[in-house]
């Protein structure tokens, strides 16, 4: 009779434990990337009364509950946010933690501090491969934090390529028409050059390209390229011939006192060679013009990209890869113990991380502008706290008999 004290107690004693861990679940309902816990009662050892067989073994209550989390994928919600990111699929970001421990998070609410530092919302150190100055990742390297080179000048880049998608009116005789062109020089400085088309007679155009007046030093010519275009019977350009291309603008004199220009002009696609100017019967037109140089800039904004690449954006349009984050695959994540912050730290008994980029080595894909949302199932968990309610009346059910039953028996002996 004294050992269903002792029994029943076990049970209290499991199915508060039990409670404990179903209260935490639903505290962490709204806590972005937590796993829900899987709970495990086991039985104690049994003692035999004296007689052999499995008939006469009575068990003797419970251990305490066992809990662990239940590595499912969560939902992925989607932000907006610049720098959040969530991992679909197996990983975990890493972290550099308060005492410079390695730990480990599905959490990529993360952001950049005054520092240019990408951290997470507790403000430590994301850990990931930072680029060169190319914006060129060595993924091979170690891992460490990637930092943004806040207040970075990205320098200007003079103009050397550029084309214009043109048409011509076959049937504007004598007509004009012109197509602007904005290029940089070696200061970055912008030059709005002005492509000049006249017809001269059938299937034939001149063309001079100028620059303003006010863009030269005195004495400088306005005028930097010329020619004469001719077309086949359908509208498409046969001279300059494809073989000499491109056509080569040279400006000099500039009056911000920048390099000379030596600008490669495309009058046909150097990948597919078809041409960049056709003449139909329809109205002239310009398609669309490309140029490759750019002024100097500042960071705008800092984004992360699907896959783990953190990229710059610059006031002058240009984009700068600064760094890409690590992922870890741990091939028994229920032995990671959690440390606070939504952190988790390998224990003795975890495998060795295998640290890589997203989406390779059985690591899952990062991706960009959402977070992982928290597995706990509400309804699940109110059905879960309801039956370990009932069970925990059932065993305090079980003390108050087995005390009657001991006054009743200690009744007996006095009487």
């Amino acid at each position: 009779m004294i050992s269903s004290f002792s029994t029943a107690l076990s049970g209290l004693e499991a199915d508060s434990g039990a409670i404990n861990v179903i209260g935490n679940d639903l505290a962490n309902l709204n806590t972005t990337g937590y796993k829900a816990s899987e709970i495990e009662f086991s039985a104690l050892m049994s003692q035999e009364l004296g007689v052999a067989g499995n008939g006469n073994q009575v068990g003797i209550g419970v251990s305490p509950v066992t809990a662990f989390s239940n590595y499912t994928q969560g939902t992925l919600e989607t932000t907006g946010g610049a720098t959040d990111a969530a991992i679909q699929g197996n990983g975990f970001f890493v972290v550099q933690g308060p005492n410079n421990q390695t730990d480990y998070t599905r959490d990529g609410s993360f952001q950049i501090n005054s520092s240019g530092e990408l951290v997470t919302a507790a403000g430590d150190a994301v850990q990931g491969w930072s680029a060169t100055a190319g914006g060129v990742v060595n993924t091979n390297g170690a891992i460490g934090g990637i930092s943004v080179p806040l207040g970075a000048t990205v320098p200007a880049n003079a103009t050397t390529s550029m084309s214009l998608a043109v048409n011509l009116n076959s049937t504007d005789t004598g007509g004009t028409f012109s197509a602007p062109i904005q290029v940089f020089d070696s200061l970055g400085q912008s030059h709005t050059l002005t492509a000049t088309y006249t017809n001269t007679g059938t299937n034939t155009w001149s063309y001079a390209l100028t620059i303003p007046t006010a863009d030269l030093t005195a004495g400088g010519s306005t005028t930097v390229a010329s020619g004469t275009l001719t077309f086949d019977a359908n509208g498409n350009l046969t001279s300059p011939a494809a073989s000499a291309d491109p056509q080569v603008v040279q400006i000099s004199g500039l009056a911000d006192g920048a390099s000379d220009l030596s600008i490669n002009w495309n009058l046909y696609n150097p990948t597919t060679g078809s041409s960049n100017i056709t003449q139909l019967a329809e109205s002239s037109g310009l398609g669309s013009s490309t140029q490759n140089g750019f002024a100097a800039g500042q960071i705008s904004n800092v984004t992360l990209q699907n896959g783990g690449l953190l990229v710059a954006n610059y006031t002058n349009g240009q984009t700068v890869t600064v760094g890409q984050l690590a992922v870890a695959s741990i091939a028994n994540p229920d032995t990671l113990t959690a440390v606070g912050n939504n952190y988790l730290q390998a224990s003795t008994a975890t495998s060795t991380p295998a640290i890589g980029t997203a989406n390779s080595g059985a690591r899952g894909q990062i991706v960009a502008g959402s977070i992982e949302t928290s597995t706990v199932d509400i309804a699940q968990e109110f059905t879960n706290l309801l039956t370990f309610e009932r069970s925990y009346q059932a065993n305090s059910r079980v003390i108050t008999v087995s005390d009657q039953l001991l006054q009743d028996t200690v009744g007996l002996i006095q009487g």
